[in-house]
C-alpha cells in the first residue's frame, strides 16, 4: 500500500461515505469564495496591558468604521455611545443606570441592541454559519442565531424579531445579552491577530497580556528581543534571569515579578540592602513615568537594580568565553576597571567611572566570580523561574504560537532585522562550525532555543547560551545593532561610548536590488508581498517614515510603551489587512479606560496609509485557501476510491 493510499484510508475514517465526502466538498468549495478575514498586526506591546486591551476592544478602529459604514446618518455622539457599549458594555451600563430613569434606560438599550445586532450581522457575514455558531455564548446561542439569520422582510418575521427583543427585556436579561453580543462583535471583528514581537519588559503587566492571548486560537507571535530574555529566564538561564530582573528594576516594574508572577524577591532585596546600604546608587535610580514613587522606594529599587546588574555583568563572562563565535568579547569590561584610579580603559581610551563602588568584585583575583551570597541568590531565582506555573504556561504559549519569522498571506513577519553587511549581502554567523545567513540563520537559531526549552530541566543545557546571542549578539535578527552598551550607560559619562550602531539592514532594505534579494530568499511574491517589522519606534506625526520601499515594508512600532512618551507623540500603530486593503492606523496615547468611558472619545487616529487591492481578496487567495484546496483535492481522490471500490464505504 502506497503512502497516498494509507493517507486516504485514514481520511476515510473522517468521511466514511460518498455522501459525507460530497457534503464536505460542497462546504469547502463554498468557504473558498468567502471574503478574506481581517488580520491585525500589533508590535512592541511592552507590558502595556490597558492600552493593548483597549486596542483589542475597539478592534483597532474596525468597529467604529463599521458603525460609520452601517449608520452614516447617525449623530456623532450616538455613534460614540454605541461604540463604547461594544467596547465596555458593563461599564457603560453602570454609567447610564446612574444617569437615566428606568423608562429612558429601556428605550436607549433597545436602540443600542438593535444597532448592535446590525453590526453583528455585518461582521459575521465573512464567516460560515458554523464558525459563527462556535463563537456564540452558550446561554444565548439560539436567540442570537434567530436574530442574526431570520429575515426581517415580512410582517410576521418583524413581529417575531420584536417579540424576541421584548422577551429579553421582560426577563430582565438585557444587560447580560448586551455584554455577550458586544463580546461576539469584538471576537468576529478580528479574524487573525499577529503579534510582531516584544510582549515583555518596560510595562508592568505582560502577564495580563499573555492571559488575554491564551484563549485565542487565531493568533501568532514573532519573538522579539525582549521576549527572548523572558523565554531564556523560564528555561533556567541565570544570565537571562538577571537581565529580566535588571530591566524590571530599571523601569520600576518589580511588581510585574512579585505581584504578577508571584516571585519572592525578598532574598535579593535583603542582599542588595546589605551590600549597598550606604551606597546612594545614583546611576541606578529607576526610570519611571509615574510621579508617585517616593524617594525611599526609589532608593530601595536602585539598590536591587545595582545588585542584579553587577551579577549580570559577572555571569556574562562564562557564556561569552565559551561562545567566541558570538563576538561579544567587547562586553567583558569588569577586568578593564582600574579600581585604584576609578577609571576604565576601553579600546585604549581611559574614562573616569561615574560609580566606583564595587564591594562584591574581587579585582585582584577574578572580577567575574560570584560571591557565595550571590550564588545562593541565583540558585534561588533559577528555581523560582523554572517552577513558576504561570510563567511556564505563558512561555509554553510563546513557543507554541511563536517563531523567529512567519510567512502568512504574502506577508513576511519578523521583529527586527535580517542581518546584512554594508555591501548589501546577508551577514553570516558561525553556528556549530557552519556559516548561516538569511532565512537559514533564522531557522537554526529557532531550532537552538526550542532545543534549549525542551531541555530546560537538564543539568547541562548549552543551547540556552543562544538566548544571550539573540538578546544582544551583533548578528542577531532580533537585536539589529552592533552592540548593547548597558555597562557604558551606567558607568561612563561620555555619550560617545553609549552609541549603538543599527544593522545595515535598516539602510540597505531601501535598495531595490537588496529588497529583491530578500524576497527571493524568503520566496516572496514581488508584486503582492509585504515585510512587516516592529522594534524601532517611529512616529509618522514627526515625519518619520513608517511605510517604506513603495509600500513593501511596514515598520509599525509606534511606541506603545509609556517609556517612549518623550520620543513619540503617539501610542502605537496597528496594521489592518482586510479583503479590501492594507491600512496603517495610529493610536493616541492611552491614559485610562475610565477617562475614555467618561468622555466616550476613542483614541483611534485617522488612517495614515492605504494600499487598496485592485480586486477584493477571497479565501481562495490566502494561505488558508491553499490548505482548503489541498483538502478538496484529497477528498476528490477519496471520492474516486469509493467510486472504483479500492476503499469501501463504512456504515454505522
Amino acid at each position: 500500500m502506497t503512502y497516498i493510499q494509507k493517507y486516504l484510508k485514514l481520511l476515510s475514517a473522517d468521511y466514511p461515505t460518498v455522501q459525507a465526502v460530497s457534503t464536505e466538498l460542497i462546504n469547502l468549495t463554498a468557504i473558498l469564495n468567502l471574503p478574506k478575514g481581517t488580520e491585525v498586526f500589533i508590535t512592541d506591546i511592552h507590558g502595556e496591558y490597558d492600552a493593548f486591551n483597549h486596542i483589542l476592544k475597539n478592534a483597532c478602529g474596525i468597529i467604529r468604521a463599521k458603525i460609520n459604514l452601517i449608520f452614516p446618518e447617525m449623530l456623532e455622539a450616538d455613534k460614540c455611545r454605541l461604540a463604547f457599549f461594544i467596547y465596555y458594555p458593563k461599564e457603560m451600563l453602570r454609567k447610564y443606570q446612574n444617569q437615566l430613569s428606568q423608562t429612558k434606560m429601556k428605550i436607549m438599550l433597545k436602540d443600542i441592541l438593535s444597532h448592535m445586532m446590525a453590526i453583528c450581522l455585518n461582521v459575521a457575514s465573512k464567516y460560515t454559519k458554523s464558525k459563527v455558531q462556535k463563537c456564540l455564548p452558550t446561554e444565548f446561542a439560539y436567540v442570537i442565531q434567530e436574530l442574526l439569520y431570520e429575515s426581517h422582510e415580512n410582517d410576521d418575521k418583524i413581529r417575531y424579531y420584536k417579540a424576541i427583543i421584548e422577551a429579553i427585556f421582560s426577563t430582565n436579561r438585557q444587560n447580560e445579552f448586551i455584554v455577550q453580543v458586544s463580546k461576539l462583535i469584538r471576537n468576529l471583528a478580528i479574524d487573525r491577530l499577529h503579534i510582531v514581537g516584544d510582549i515583555f519588559d518596560r510595562g508592568s503587566q505582560p502577564h495580563r497580556v499573555l492571559q488575554k492571548l491564551l484563549p485565542k486560537k487565531e493568533v501568532d507571535i514573532q519573538w522579539g528581543n525582549h521576549d527572548i530574555i523572558w523565554m531564556g529566564a523560564a528555561c533556567g538561564s541565570e544570565l537571562m534571569i538577571a537581565n529580566v530582573i535588571r530591566i524590571a528594576a530599571r523601569y520600576n516594574n518589580l511588581d510585574c515579578l512579585e505581584d504578577g508572577y508571584g516571585f519572592n524577591l525578598v532574598p535579593l532585596a535583603r542582599l542588595a540592602h546589605k551590600i549597598y546600604n550606604n551606597d546612594p546608587c545614583k546611576e541606578f535610580m529607576p526610570k519611571s513615568v509615574d510621579n508617585d514613587i517616593n524617594e525611599d522606594d526609589r532608593q530601595f529599587v536602585a539598590k536591587i537594580h545595582k545588585c542584579i546588574a553587577i551579577i549580570q555583568f559577572k555571569l556574562e563572562q562564562t557564556v561569552i568565553k565559551r561562545n567566541p563565535d558570538f563576538h561579544l568579547d567587547d562586553r567583558l569590561l569588569l577586568d578593564k576597571i582600574d579600581i585604584l584610579n576609578k577609571t576604565i580603559t576601553i579600546d585604549n581610551t581611559t574614562y573616569p567611572l561615574l560609580d566606583s563602588s564595587f564591594p562584591t568584585i574581587d579585582f585582584d583575583h577574578d572580577p567575574y566570580r560570584l560571591t557565595k551570597e550571590e550564588k545562593v541568590i541565583m540558585d534561588h531565582l533559577v528555581q523560582l523561574f523554572l517552577y513558576n506555573d504561570m510563567l511556564q504556561e505563558h512561555i509554553l504559549f510563546m513557543f507554541q504560537k511563536g517563531e523567529m519569522f512567519k510567512k502568512y498571506n504574502n506577508n513576511l513577519l519578523f521583529h527586527a532585522a535580517i542581518p546584512f553587511t554594508e555591501e548589501g549581502d546577508f551577514r553570516g554567523q558561525v553556528i556549530d562550525g557552519t556559516i548561516y545567513s538569511g532565512k537559514a540563520l533564522f531557522e537554526v537559531l529557532e531550532q537552538k532555543i526550542r532545543h534549549a526549552y525542551q531541555n530546560r530541566y537538564a543539568t547541562k543545557n548549552p543551547d540556552s547560551d543562544y538566548f544571550l546571542f539573540l538578546w544582544q549578539g551583533p548578528a542577531s535578527p532580533l537585536f539589529g545593532k552592533n552592540a548593547m552598551k548597558t555597562f557604558e550607560r551606567y558607568f561612563i559619562a561620555d555619550k560617545q561610548t553609549h552609541q549603538e550602531t543599527t544593522d545595515p539592514y535598516f539602510k540597505v532594505r531601501l535598495n531595490k536590488t537588496v529588497l529583491k534579494k530578500i524576497y527571493k530568499e524568503f520566496d516572496l511574491d514581488w508584486d503582492h508581498s509585504n515585510i512587516i517589522n516592529g522594534h524601532v519606534p517611529h512616529d509618522v506625526t514627526a515625519t518619520h517614515e513608517v511605510v517604506l520601499a513603495d509600500n513593501r515594508i511596514y515598520s509599525i512600532d509606534g511606541g506603545m510603551s509609556r517609556q517612549y512618551s518623550k520620543e513619540t507623540s503617539i501610542g502605537g500603530y496597528t496594521l489592518i489587512s482586510d479583503s479590501h486593503s492594507i491600512s496603517l492606523v495610529s493610536h493616541e496615547r492611552f491614559d485610562s479606560s475610565e477617562e475614555l468611558i467618561a468622555s466616550e472619545r476613542d483614541i483611534i487616529a485617522v488612517t495614515h496609509n492605504e494600499d487598496i487591492n485592485t480586486r477584493r481578496t477571497y479565501i481562495y487567495d490566502t494561505d488558508k485557501g491553499k490548505e482548503l484546496k489541498d483538502r478538496i483535492n484529497d477528498l476528490r481522490r477519496l471520492l474516486e476510491c469509493y467510486s472504483d471500490g479500492s476503499i469501501k464505504e463504512k456504515t454505522h
